[in-house]
């Protein structure tokens, strides 16, 4: 099962009220070199945004955030999430996530949750939500003890703070939004997501 990890250096975090918006801003994302695209299922329109990018943009890589429930992760893989990404973890959801076959993300905040997934056999995980749990320094704190856990920070990181995190060993990828300006997408300004995201992609070379 191919890595949420591998993908990019930077997950766009996307949060979408109009689902008109989601294959351009797709579309810019990839062309800037962010194939991995994570929508979040936060709006009515969430799983239309997944159905469309999944049909329309096949460089894209999308896959479905904020999955809470075992039915949003059937929902999310019916829609054609090809990934799925949660905020936290229990037991039932990460069966769920186990038998969805696509690669996932169990969120994690302390190193309590993070010791129950690699006892789970799961060694890749989201920390969330990143800046208010620690940031760089718990990550970093948490390398010697857990040297098997990978994560994908999400939660507060900028373009200033993403290359601390990314500097990280045990760091594969950020999560993000500052790539997405509300004002761009309001706009429809999908040449700027284009260029911020180009910018992010090069954040690790």
């Amino acid at each position: 099962m191919t890595s949420v990890l591998d993908h990019a250096a930077v997950v766009p975090v996307v949060v979408l009220e109009d689902a008109a918006d989601a294959v351009p801003l797709a579309r810019a994302l990839v062309a800037g070199g962010l194939p991995a695209i994570e929508v979040t299922l936060r709006t009515p329109v969430a799983l239309d945004c997944i159905r469309a990018i999944a049909a329309e943009v096949p460089d894209a890589v999308v896959g479905a955030g904020t999955v809470i429930s075992a039915a949003g992760v059937a929902d999310s893989v019916a829609a054609g999430a090809r990934f799925l990404v949660s905020p936290g973890w229990t037991d039932g959801l990460l069966d769920a996530m186990r038998g969805a076959g696509v690669p996932f993300l169990p969120g994690v905040s302390t190193a309590s949750e993070v010791v129950a997934l690699l006892e789970r056999g799961v060694t890749e995980m989201k920390f969330f939500p990143a800046e208010a749990a620690g940031g760089i320094a718990y990550l970093k704190s948490l390398a010697a003890p857990l040297p098997g856990a990978r994560f994908c920070p999400t939660g507060g990181i900028t373009r200033a703070s993403a290359p601390g995190y990314l500097a990280l060993g045990n760091v594969e990828c950020v999560g993000g939004t500052w790539m997405l300006p509300g004002d761009a997408v309001a706009s429809k300004d999908w040449g700027r997501v284009e260029r911020l995201a180009r910018e992010a992609a090069a954040l690790r070379g």
